[in-house]
């Protein structure tokens, strides 16, 4: 319940936490492929997104699919995942960067997260290899379009001999040490979701730079069609190409990419000024090795001026306190004034579908310590949590961040924001 004495007169229009900017060239190519006729999984739209993701990325191939998720399926088969192998995978993340594991017969083991940039942390990886030394393969998210550690993450992988599949769906357009996100795997996966920094309504991409990698999801993703004047199966295939459609609302999208960063950036600096004095802190970054693309702003509340909050697997309560606040009022609070945001991403470790899976801490196994945490607050010697991912899924929340919120829309939010801690 939303206990704040003052109230705000409510948004005509909904401030949306991050939706789609057309600009006009995107219906071009649409009715392009229109009438021209190519409709399907073939035709200049699929041609040119393709060059332009590997020119703007640097990677020499790049595949148009379905869908981020079908991306990230192909590398998980690319890598060679069997039924029964463990694959490490980032713990605080949206479950489509582990599904396709799953959909190889893999199990995958969660690595938590480190509080520097909210990604895996390469402390509990390390921790994870002596626990799992067979493991060959890792998969690493980007959360929130912040790079996470990839020069400790990957001198880790190089030494152990494992794979990395990139998952950059949030984070295209990021950098680290000047080097764009999708690049750092062996195989790398992007999104187009309508809710992405650039979009196409749907749609991912497969990036490599292997070309015996890319003509095998060329191949896989169409069905595994064999070249043969009848339809010839000898292995299994998917239907998960890009259509031409789609690929022109993602043509016409591509030009607007900087643009897009540069707004999510200033949105993003006008939270953490408007927040000053206000006992939290907006989602981290190493601004001396990474840009992040800025897709959403976070924030996260200091321990200390928590009120109490309670959440179940559907339900959340909380209690009010003066100079205090939690996720769950701040969320209610702007959807009164018709703002969306939402609750940081729950963590993979605590999801029921997964909860019987490994789960690695910087001290180890983490399920011991976990249930520690929920009973008993455990921390390690800093002083700190020893489930970090749980701790940042209590105290965090994204915040509304769509790039056609005005300056106005925004200095409301926040407003509301602010008088949750009065």
């Amino acid at each position: 319940m939303f206990m704040n004495k003052k109230k705000y007169e409510a948004f005509e229009s909904k401030v949306w936490l991050s939706s789609p900017t057309m600009h006009g060239p995107e219906l071009e190519y649409v009715k392009e492929a229109y009438e021209t006729n190519w409709m399907s999984t073939v035709g200049k739209n699929i041609n040119e997104v393709e060059r332009m993701a590997c020119e703007k990325i640097g990677c020499k191939y790049a595949v148009a699919l379905s869908a981020g998720t079908a991306a990230l399926h192909m590398a998980v088969k690319l890598a060679g995942v069997k039924p029964g192998d463990k694959v490490f995978c980032s713990d605080m993340t949206f479950d489509a960067t582990v599904n396709p594991v799953v959909y190889e017969g893999g199990v995958p083991i969660f690595i938590d997260t480190e509080y520097d940039t909210w990604n895996m942390d390469p402390v509990a990886l390390e921790k994870a290899f002596e626990l799992y030394p067979d493991v060959k393969v890792v998969v690493i998210a980007h959360l929130y379009g912040t790079p996470g550690k990839v020069e400790k993450l990957k001198e880790i992988c190089d030494r152990h001999h494992a794979v990395i599949i990139e998952d950059a769906a949030e984070s295209m357009g990021a950098t680290y040490k000047g080097v764009q996100t999708g690049t750092f795997g062996k195989f790398n996966a992007i999104s187009f979701n309508g809710n992405k920094i650039i979009t196409g309504s749907s749609g991912g991409m497969l990036l490599t730079d292997s070309e015996e990698a890319a003509n095998k999801v060329r191949k896989w993703s169409t069905q595994a069609r064999e070249n043969a004047p009848w339809y010839q199966h000898e292995e299994l295939g998917y239907n998960y190409r890009m259509s031409n459609v789609i690929a022109g609302v993602v043509r016409g999208q591509f030009p607007y990419l900087d643009e897009h960063i540069a707004q999510k950036k200033a949105i993003y600096e006008r939270y953490k000024k408007g927040f000053e004095g206000l006992p939290v802190t907006m989602n981290p970054f190493d601004a001396e090795k990474s840009e992040p693309n800025f897709w959403l702003s976070c924030m996260i509340i200091n321990t200390d001026a928590m009120c109490k909050q309670v959440r179940g697997e559907q339900e959340a309560l909380y209690v009010a306190e003066a100079g205090k606040s939690c996720p769950t009022e701040i969320l209610e609070a702007i959807a009164s004034i018709n703002a969306e945001g939402r609750p940081i991403w729950k963590p993979m470790h605590m999801q029921p579908i997964y909860r019987m899976n490994g789960f690695v801490t910087r001290e180890g196994n983490g399920r011991a310590k976990t249930n520690a945490y929920i009973s008993g607050g455990a921390v390690g010697e800093d002083g700190k949590p020893l489930d970090v991912g749980m701790d940042i899924f209590h105290r965090g929340l994204c915040l509304p961040s769509d790039n056609k919120m005005t300056v106005e829309q925004q200095e409301r939010i926040i407003e509301v924001i602010r008088s949750c801690f009065e």
